[in-house]
């Protein structure tokens, strides 16, 4: 009874894991395929987002002072590098799921 109060906060996550799990259930190997493409997919949008937003602030504000186009410049490599995990950790499941696919015994 006193685990009850931990349904609450835990629910929406639960929720949210609910469909990749729904997906590898129903669909095997091609599913992990399908969500490592999502996941790429994901990766390049926010590594586009990040580009755009630099450039976007650079062309607005023109020239800036030397230390906010180091904060600018910092943020820019924060959002690629997650977006090239994302990328990679994407290709790792395609790859996986190919795997499982063409080598299933």
């Amino acid at each position: 009874m006193s685990e009850m109060w931990l349904l609450l906060p835990l629910l929406p996550i639960f929720l949210l894991g609910m469909f990749p799990m729904l997906l590898f259930a129903l669909l095997g190997f091609a599913g992990l395929v399908i969500l490592g493409i999502l996941m790429i997919c994901v990766g390049l949008g926010d590594g586009l987002a990040a580009k755009s937003e630099f450039n976007q602030e650079i062309i607005v504000r023109g020239y800036a002072p030397r230390s906010e186009r180091t904060i600018h410049a910092s943020n820019l490599h924060s959002a690629i590098r997650f977006a090239t995990v994302t990328g990679v950790s994407g290709t790792g499941l395609v790859i996986a799921g190919l795997f499982g696919i063409l080598f299933r015994g």
